[in-house]
């Protein structure tokens, strides 16, 4: 288990050379993946490169969407016909979501695939995020945009297992509560397939 202590130093520079060691064999899953085909999905995983320490730069959708309204999430979605591959779907929903353009994004490579019990295949696509930039919120979509501390999010002591019953059944998910936020489900389970990753 990595505490704040035990973590490396966060930069740029550590980050791109856990990526170029290969990619993560695994990843966390979800409980109750329906059966048939999934939906592809894809979203892009923004560490954002900040002076005094890097973050991870989160959504929280809006209340009236009929997919997890209100919870919080990375910038991404459904892979659309158009889309030349994953990469390029993260990126189009990133900038029409936030409008973070992809020129200030420096890709680093994909976690592994995360099915979800409603039914998404999704690629967790990581890059990192230079600024300065100007986020424009659609406001459809996107409530609100908030950054997070990496080493919080990498340091395993805030990792939770909760349960609870979700459409019929006992699900067990983790969480990662940080102040007003509650961040789980799908969005802190790709967080914990990062932090297995580059940690381990």
């Amino acid at each position: 288990m990595n505490t704040p202590s035990s973590l490396p130093p966060l930069n740029a520079e550590w980050l791109r050379s856990r990526f170029a060691t290969g990619q993560p064999a695994s990843s966390p899953r979800e409980d109750g993946i329906p059966p048939g085909p999934l939906r592809p999905a894809a979203v892009l995983v923004p560490i954002v490169l900040r002076e005094a320490e890097p973050t991870v730069l989160l959504t929280r959708r809006t209340d009236h969407l009929h997919h997890h309204p209100g919870q919080v999430s990375f910038p991404g979605g459904r892979v659309e016909e158009g889309d030349a591959s994953p990469i390029e779907t993260a990126l189009r929903e990133t900038e029409e979501e936030i409008c973070l353009h992809r020129r200030h994004v420096e890709l680093l490579g994909c976690l592994p695939r995360y099915q979800t019990g409603t039914g998404f295949d999704i690629t967790p696509v990581v890059g990192l995020v230079t600024p300065p930039f100007n986020l424009q919120l659609d406001p459809f979509e996107v409530a609100e945009v908030f950054e997070v501390p990496l080493s919080f999010l990498l340091d395993a002591s805030n990792h939770q297992r909760h349960s609870a019953m979700i459409r019929g059944a006992r699900r067990e998910y983790y969480a990662m509560p940080y102040g007003q936020y509650f961040i789980w489900g799908a969005t802190a389970g790709m967080l914990v397939s990062l932090q297995r990753f580059v940690c381990c």
